[in-house]
C-alpha cells in the first residue's frame, strides 16, 4: 500500500529520472562521511614539492603538517576523524607522504587505522624499491632520455587521459636529471603490487615499476621510486594521474591543458635584425657608428600570400591565432594594400585584439639619449593614451572586423610600470582604460607573474617566445640567437657571461633553428601548455613572413601534445577575455581555499557542496557518469543530467554558488 501512495505521489508530480532505494536484503554498511580535502606530510623533500605543485595547480584542497617543525601536531585517530551528526567522518579523502617510513610507532598506527576504516588512498611521493612497499629493486640508476610508459593498470586507475608513452627529461646531457629505481613485485602473501608506470634500463636490460599501487593489509599505496621535481616535464604529465587515483577521481579542482598564442604588430611593418652590426634596424643600430648599416628603411611586413598560409594553418591544426593588430599600419600602407584586404577578407577566420592604433610607447616620455633610455619624468598623457585605443577600435569597425573592446595589448606592454626604468605604472594608464571600458589588459609574464588590477582591467599575463618580433628569416634568428648566448671570445654580446640568469652556448650553425632553437623553444611553451596555466604566449607578425619561422614552434608543441595525450584530453585554445576569466577565477578558489569558504564531502555515493560565503566560482572534478541531484522529495532523487564537460575520461567544471549556495552530484 505504501509504495502504491509513493508511486500516485510521483505520478501526480509529473517528476522524471527518479532514483527509487530498493530494500536492504542484508546489514547496511555503515555511513561514512569522506571530506574532499587532502593531508599532506611535508618534510621539505622534492617528492612533496612535486605534489604540493600539482594540488595547487588544479585547486585541490588540502593541509599541510610539517613534520621538520618542532611541536607539531601528533598524528592521531582524532585528527585523522571524528563523528559528524552520528556519523563517522574522515577528514581527508588521501594522504601525501615523503615515504612510507615517515611517521613511526603511534602515529604510523594511527594512520594505517584511519586509512584502512575509510579505505583512504596514500601516495608515497619517493622511496626505494624495498621490500617496505612489496617490491625488490631490480636496477637503479639515472634515466634521463628514457621513455616510461604507461601500463593499462594505470590507464584504468586515473592515467587513462595519457596515451601511454611519457619520456623523461633530458635537458641537459652533461647533468644527471632523473634518479629511479625499477621495482618488481615482491608483494608478500595477502598483498598485490600492480605497477601503473614503468620504465626500462637505458640501453636494454631490467624492466620495472616507476609508480605502482602495493595493496596490503586492507590499505592501498601508489609508490613512486623515480625522482621528480615540480618543473620537469614528465611530472608535470604525470601530476594529474596522482592526483586522480589519490581521490579515485572524485575531488574539488579542475585542470585544462591551454595553447593560446598572440600574434602582435599586425598590419605595422616591423624592425629587421642586422647580422653584421648585431643591432636592429630604426631601433638601436647607430647610423654614425654604423654607416655601412642596411639601409634604414628596411622592415619586415607579411603580405597576402603570409595570411593565406596563416588560414591553411589554423584550420589545419585546429588551433586560431590571436591577431593583434595596430590599424594605422593599415592606414599607413594605403587604400589599396594587399595585406589589409587579405585581412579583411578573411576576417571570420581569425579572432581580433587592440594593439592600439600606431603602437605608440604609452609610459613615461622617454629620453634616447642615454644608453640604456631613461624618464623624463613626464607621461604620456591621458588623452593620447584614449585615442590610441579608441582610433583602433573605430578602424576595426569601420572594416567590419569583430573586436571586444574589452581587451587590450598596448605596445611593449607599455603604460605599465618596466624595471629598472619606469617601477610604477603611468598614473594616466588606469584612468584611460576605465574611460574606454577595458577589462584586459596584457602584461608580459616574464616581468609580472600574477594578475593584478588597473583601473578598470584586469592584467593578463603573456609568455613571451624567443623568436624574435626583429627577424623574419631562419639565418637572422640564429644570428641574434647566437649574438645572446654565446661569450664574447665566440663573436657574441657576453651578456650571458655576466648573467646569472642565463647560460652561454656553443655558437648554433646553420641548422641550429631546427635541432637547438626550436626544440628548446617548443620545450618551455609546451611546459607552460601542461601545467594548467591559461597565460597565452605571444610572437609577431614579422614571424608569420619571409621564412615563417614561428611554425615549426608551434608544430613541434603541438606534435609533441598530440603524441602524449589522447583525443579525449585536447589542448584548449582560450581567448584573451577567457584566460582572464581563468585567472580570476583561480585567484578567488585559491582565496576560498585558505578561509575554507567552501565544505564538501562524499557521503552515500552522493557529493554535496555548499557555500558558506559569498558568491564564488567553484571548480569540481568527478568521475565519467557523474549526474546533479537538482532535487530531492522523500528520500527519492530527481537526476538532472549528466556534470560537467568530459575532459580527461573525467567529468569538471567551473559551477557559480551564490551566497550559502549549495549542489549535489550522484557519483557513479
Amino acid at each position: 500500500m505504501k509504495s502504491r501512495i509513493v508511486a500516485g505521489a510521483l505520478a501526480l508530480l509529473g517528476l522524471a529520472g527518479i532514483a527509487l532505494a530498493q530494500p536492504a536484503l542484508a546489514a547496511a554498511a555503515p555511513k561514512q562521511r569522506i571530506d574532499l580535502r587532502v593531508l599532506v606530510l611535508d618534510d621539505a623533500g622534492t617528492g612533496i614539492d612535486t605534489l604540493r605543485a600539482q594540488l595547487d595547480r588544479e585547486g585541490v584542497p588540502y593541509d599541510v603538517l610539517d613534520l621538520t617543525a618542532g611541536g607539531r601536531p601528533v598524528i592521531t585517530a582524532a585528527y585523522l576523524a571524528d563523528t559528524v551528526s552520528g556519523v563517522r567522518r574522515a577528514k581527508y579523502q588521501g594522504v601525501i607522504v615523503p615515504n612510507e617510513l615517515s611517521v613511526t610507532g603511534a602515529e604510523a598506527t594511527a594512520l594505517a587505522d584511519f586509512e584502512r576504516e575509510f579505505k583512504v588512498r596514500q601516495i608515497d611521493a619517493y622511496t626505494f624499491a624495498g621490500s617496505n612497499v612489496g617490491l625488490t629493486n631490480a636496477w637503479s640508476g639515472v634515466l634521463d632520455g628514457a621513455t616510461m610508459q604507461v601500463t593499462e593498470a594505470g590507464k584504468a586507475g586515473g592515467f587513462g587521459y595519457l596515451k601511454g608513452a611519457v619520456p623523461v627529461d633530458d635537458r641537459d646531457p652533461t647533468v644527471s636529471e632523473s634518479f629511479g629505481y625499477l621495482g618488481a613485485s615482491a608483494a608478500p602473501a595477502g598483498a598485490t603490487f600492480t605497477p601503473l608506470v614503468t620504465g626500462a634500463q637505458p640501453g636494454g636490460g631490467a624492466t620495472g615499476s616507476l609508480m605502482g599501487v602495493y595493496a596490503h593489509d586492507g590499505r592501498e599505496e601508489l609508490v613512486v621510486t623515480l625522482a621528480a621535481n615540480r618543473y620537469q616535464t614528465h611530472a608535470l604529465e604525470l601530476g594529474h594521474g596522482l592526483i586522480t587515483w589519490l581521490t579515485r577521481g572524485t575531488h574539488l579542482g579542475y585542470t585544462r591543458n591551454y595553447f593560446s598564442v598572440h600574434v602582435d604588430d599586425v598590419f605595422l611593418p616591423d624592425d629587421r635584425w642586422d647580422t653584421v652590426h648585431n643591432c636592429t634596424v630604426g631601433d638601436d643600430c647607430n647610423p654614425q657608428r654604423d654607416p655601412t648599416v642596411q639601409p634604414y628603411n628596411q622592415t619586415v611586413r607579411m603580405t597576402k600570400d603570409d595570411v593565406n598560409a596563416l588560414v591553411t594553418w589554423q584550420n589545419a591544426r585546429g588551433v586560431k591565432l590571436d591577431v593583434v593588430f595596430n590599424g594605422g599600419g593599415s592606414v599607413e600602407a594605403g587604400a589599396g594594400d594587399p595585406l589589409t584586404a587579405a585581412v579583411v577578407a578573411n576576417k571570420a577566420q581569425f579572432r581580433f585584439i587592440n594593439h592600439t592604433y600606431e603602437h605608440p610607447y604609452l609610459g613615461c616620455v622617454q629620453d634616447f639619449s642615454v644608453t640604456p633610455w631613461k624618464c623624463t619624468g613626464q607621461w604620456v598623457s591621458q588623452a593620447d593614451i584614449s585615442a590610441q585605443i579608441k582610433k583602433n577600435v573605430d578602424w576595426a569597425k569601420s572594416k567590419g572586423i569583430p573586436i571586444d573592446a574589452s581587451e587590450l595589448v598596448t605596445g611593449e606592454h607599455s603604460g605599465l610600470k618596466t624595471l629598472p626604468q619606469m617601477p610604477a605604472d603611468n598614473p594616466n594608464l588606469a584612468p584611460a582604460l576605465t574611460a574606454n571600458g577595458v577589462k584586459y589588459v596584457a602584461s608580459d609574464a616574464s616581468r609580472e607573474q600574477t594578475a593584478r588590477t588597473v583601473g578598470s582591467a584586469t592584467t593578463v599575463p603573456r609568455f613571451p617566445m624567443n623568436i624574435y618580433y626583429n627577424v623574419a628569416t631562419v639565418a637572422e634568428e640564429v644570428d641574434e640567437y647566437n649574438w645572446l648566448y654565446t661569450s664574447a671570445a665566440d663573436g657574441g654580446s657576453g651578456i650571458c657571461e655576466n648573467n646569472p640568469a642565463s647560460t652561454c652556448i656553443s655558437p648554433l650553425g646553420a641548422s641550429g633553428f631546427a635541432n637547438y632553437i626550436v626544440p628548446i623553444e617548443s620545450r618551455i611553451a609546451y611546459d607552460h601548455v601542461v601545467s594548467a596555466n591559461p597565460a597565452p604566449h605571444y610572437a609577431h607578425q614579422s614571424n608569420l613572413a619571409e621564412d615563417r619561422i614561428l611554425y615549426p614552434v608551434l608544430d613541434a608543441v603541438l606534435a609533441r601534445y598530440r603524441n602524449t595525450y589522447t583525443t579525449a584530453t585536447p589542448v584548449v585554445n582560450p581567448k584573451f577575455a577567457e584566460s582572464a576569466l581563468q585567472n580570476r577565477r583561480q585567484s578567488a578558489w585559491t582565496a576560498a581555499v585558505q578561509s575554507r569558504q567552501i565544505e564538501a564531502y562524499l557521503l552515500d555515493g552522493k557529493v554535496t557542496v555548499t557555500n558558506k560565503g559569498n558568491a564564488l566560482d567553484v571548480p569540481m572534478t568527478m568521475p565519467s557518469g557523474t549526474t546533479v541531484v537538482s532535487a530531492s522529495l522523500l528520500g527519492l532523487e530527481v537526476g538532472g543530467g549528466a556534470f560537467g564537460e568530459a575532459y580527461g575520461g573525467e567529468r569538471s567544471a567551473w559551477r557559480s554558488f551564490g551566497k550559502n549556495g549549495q549542489q549535489t552530484l550522484r557519483v557513479s
